[in-house]
């Protein structure tokens, strides 16, 4: 597996840019540049679940690892999800179990530097660095509205 790393620098808080990221509404929004309908099932609280999920019901079963607000969200990817079932963790023919996803919210002079790290199977490299910077844009164009 491999580690990718995104950053992008957002001319707003870092209190305005952790909502953008966690807030139900907002997150659908550039989560959807992944796959259109994305949205996650979650309290959002350190330690209990998350479902990342298309509106087909595909997508991954995962934990909240890290919560600092306004500073570092992390996950734990344990197993994948298909048509709404969580599949049993290690099972994944993927390799994502255990994979790692974070967000660390930056406080700089002109807003905030957003640095996203994910762990990566082979597979997929080419179209997360294709895509997660477009989605790091859906969230500085979000942050930046007035």
């Amino acid at each position: 597996m491999t580690t990718l790393e995104f950053k992008i620098t957002i001319n707003a808080p870092v209190e305005k840019v952790w909502k953008i990221l966690w807030d139900d509404k907002t997150y659908r929004k550039w989560a959807s540049v992944f796959c259109e309908g994305t949205f996650a099932v979650s309290s959002w609280q350190e330690g209990d679940p998350i479902h990342f999920l298309s509106p087909n019901g595909m997508g991954m079963n995962s934990v909240i690892t890290s919560r600092v607000d306004n500073e570092y969200m992390a996950f734990k990817h344990l197993s994948e999800i298909k048509n709404h079932i969580v599949m049993p963790a290690g099972e994944s023919p993927e390799g994502w179990t255990e994979a790692m996803e974070t967000y660390r919210l930056i406080p700089l002079d002109i807003g905030t530097q957003l640095v996203t790290t994910m762990d990566m199977v082979e597979k997929y490299i080419d179209y997360f660095q294709e895509t997660f910077p477009k989605a790091l844009g859906k969230i500085k164009e979000l942050s930046e509205k007035k």
